[in-house]
């Protein structure tokens, strides 16, 4: 069998696991009214299908001071016991084990109800940094409210037919509020002595023990550390571990905290923190409690989740986005088909990026993820068609890969040597390289399927109406362009673009426009600084990185902050010279003139490259205008497009 140790099954009690792969709890902004909807059914059981061994079903509020979003499920009335039965039979159909995680956020709140924020509780009055929340301490009647609420929801996940419950005790929510002295200043039995911040955790897992069956799983989700000064570390947790482990059936182990920015980077590590980085520690656990443990934090491929299995360090692994990207890892990695998998990157852009939206999840890579409903099963086409893609950028790749797999007869055209577009520059900068995979999963689809590839083949009508296509794809992309400047005088102005394909270079002081304030000025920043350059980053918003997902962006923050990048938030570029760059503050509407700048990099939005697509016009039936040629935006948009062109013929 290929990778023996994780398609191995495993038991807890009477549940058996048919492998050691394992989706986490996550919010995907799917339920609808509190309840699990069509939709969120539809994206579990396409990841059952896939070959899941166990799925845990997102967080599941067991009071109404839980509402820490619009999209949580609710557990607390026998109301939802049908629509959770629902859900967890139609997972159950394929195998697939399920556990529902037990939650209530405590002061980590961010949810608006009727338009105004909502009253917080915790163990004290002590703030939270990140989300701004004043929290009232909460009384004994209500812990006891609350203690009973975990319980009574336990019961009813029960009775809805799932094989356990996750109390999520991670991340700074309330379980671990109590159990941290420097938030549970609490003067009562709650609070104080070590054994007195355990009890409320330990009142809760005795409860959910009361109210549901012998036999039925009850397990906690806990950080091993919280990567703040003002957080627990991991001796904290190790001992929290040993005393809580006599009354669970198994440990879930993750790291962060949703209080701090320092924290919340690791509810969802993005692609620069290192692949299955909590094994170690997971494997400290569990040769300290000998109870099972699971572990998660960027385990994207079955090679690390086999060695992490091999080794002892865990008995399950958490592969959520490895999921999300590829549903079917599974199976993939069961049937000795594992270089078909379609690997996560670690973008964090359509997954928790999407949720920090208020969107339903998705995958950058996998559009098809949170739209199950419309794009699980493609349809195959019904009349076979001769289809031109014009572009071999993630647009057209996706394209070609959909229409291929729906039967049409595809040609893909690149003007350039290699596919992949601007994709092959983003994979260049610092801590980016795994952004390439991007390129290489559609290359490896467009390999497996029969779709001809002709390279150095730039397009021209004359090519095009030689070739006879019944639909032509346009996915040319686009080309630099540049802001309307007042001046620029004897300046030395580059784009980003051209630094990172070495078509140009810089002299020791730099200035950056970043205009989009995303990766690229941020990548563009710590590659400049790490050279050695004086690098001061002009970012046209509020801070740098502000318009990518927050943990991506605040650890990003945080390299610049240590390399000693000056961050000036605020400014549009208006002219330069042969030493100075002129901006605008554009709150305050005043001048600001940099000196001393050898250089000045741009990172400005393209414009579209669609000079083919209008000569296009009119001339040629069925053409359909894709990713930057529509309008430069990012992999995500490009992907989708494709996706919908490919399912549109």
């Amino acid at each position: 069998m290929n990778f023996p140790s994780l398609m191995s099954p495993f038991h807890i009690g009477h549940v058996e696991f048919r492998n050691r792969i394992f989706s986490t709890g996550h919010d995907t902004y799917l339920p609808e009214g509190g309840q699990p909807s069509d939709a969120l059914i539809a994206y579990h059981v396409a990841r059952a299908r896939g070959g899941a061994g166990l799925i845990i079903i997102q967080v599941v509020g067991v009071h109404e001071t839980a509402r820490y979003t619009d999209a949580l499920l609710i557990g607390t009335d026998d109301n939802c016991i049908p629509g959770f039965a629902k859900m967890i039979d139609a997972i159950h159909a394929h195998g697939t084990k399920v556990f529902v995680q037990l939650f209530h956020p405590g002061r980590e709140l961010l949810g608006r109800p009727d338009g105004v924020l909502q009253p917080s509780y915790a163990p004290s009055a002590s703030p939270s940094e990140r989300f701004r929340t004043n929290p009232k301490a909460m009384s004994q009647d209500l812990i006891a409210e609350i203690i009973e609420g975990y319980g009574q929801t336990a019961r009813r996940m029960a009775e809805a037919g799932a094989d356990g419950v996750e109390i999520v005790a991670s991340h700074g929510y309330l379980p671990a509020q109590f159990m941290n002295p420097a938030v549970n200043r609490r003067p009562d039995s709650y609070g104080g002595s070590f054994d007195n911040r355990l009890r409320f955790t330990d009142e809760v897992i005795q409860r959910c023990r009361a109210l549901t069956p012998e036999q039925f799983i009850v397990g906690m989700r806990y950080s091993a550390f919280e990567v703040d000064s003002s957080g627990m570390n991991d001796d904290d947790s190790l001992q929290i571990f040993r005393a809580l482990a006599p009354s669970l059936d198994y440990l879930n182990v993750i790291a962060g905290t949703s209080a701090t920015a320092s924290g919340a980077v690791h509810i969802v590590p993005p692609m620069t923190v290192d692949n299955a980085y909590l094994a170690p520690f997971s494997q400290t656990v569990k040769q300290a409690i000998g109870k099972p443990v699971f572990v998660a934090g960027r385990i994207n491929q079955p090679q690390d989740a086999e060695r992490v299995i091999a080794n002892g360090e865990a008995d399950m692994c958490g592969m959520t986005r490895a999921m999300i990207c590829d549903p079917e890892l599974g199976n993939k990695t069961l049937e000795g088909r594992s270089e078909e998998i379609r690997a996560c990157i670690g973008c964090n852009q359509a997954c928790i990026g999407h949720f920090q939206l208020g969107l339903p999840i998705s995958c950058i890579q996998r559009p098809e993820t949170g739209r199950e409903l419309d794009y699980d099963q493609l349809k195959p086409a019904t009349e076979p068609k001769r289809v031109l893609v014009v572009g071999g950028g993630v647009a057209g790749m996706k394209a070609a890969v959909t229409a291929a797999r729906r039967g049409h007869s595809v040609t893909l055209t690149e003007a350039t040597g290699r596919l992949g577009g601007q994709a092959l520059l983003a994979q260049l900068l610092p801590g980016r390289a795994e952004f390439g995979g991007i390129v290489t999963n559609l290359e490896n689809e467009i390999s497996r399927l029969d779709i001809e590839v002709r390279l150095n083949e730039p397009a021209t009508t004359e090519s095009i109406r030689a070739g006879a296509p019944e639909e032509i794809i346009v996915a040319t992309g686009s080309r630099l362009a540049d802001p309307r400047l007042e001046s620029v005088e004897g300046a030395n102005i580059i784009h980003a673009a051209e630094l990172l394909g070495g078509q140009a270079k810089t002299g020791r002081r730099v200035v950056i426009y970043d205009w989009p304030a995303d990766w690229v000025g941020v990548g563009v920043a710590e590659m400049l600084a790490r050279d050695g350059c004086a690098v001061r980053l002009a970012v046209n918003g509020p801070s740098a990185a502000a318009a990518i997902q927050n943990y991506v962006r605040d650890e990003a923050v945080a390299r610049l902050f240590k390399l000693g990048v000056e961050v000036l938030p605020y400014m549009r570029l208006y002219g330069a010279d042969d030493s100075s760059a002129y901006f605008l503050h554009t709150a305050a509407q005043e001048a600001v003139v940099l000196d001393d700048v050898d250089t000045i990099v741009l990172v400005w939005p393209n414009e579209p490259e669609n000079d083919l697509a209008d000569a296009l016009q009119g001339k040629s039936p069925n053409i359909h205008l894709v990713g930057d040629a529509v309008c430069a935006r990012t992999c995500e948009e490009a992907v989708y497009d494709g996706l919908q062109a490919g399912c549109a013929i």
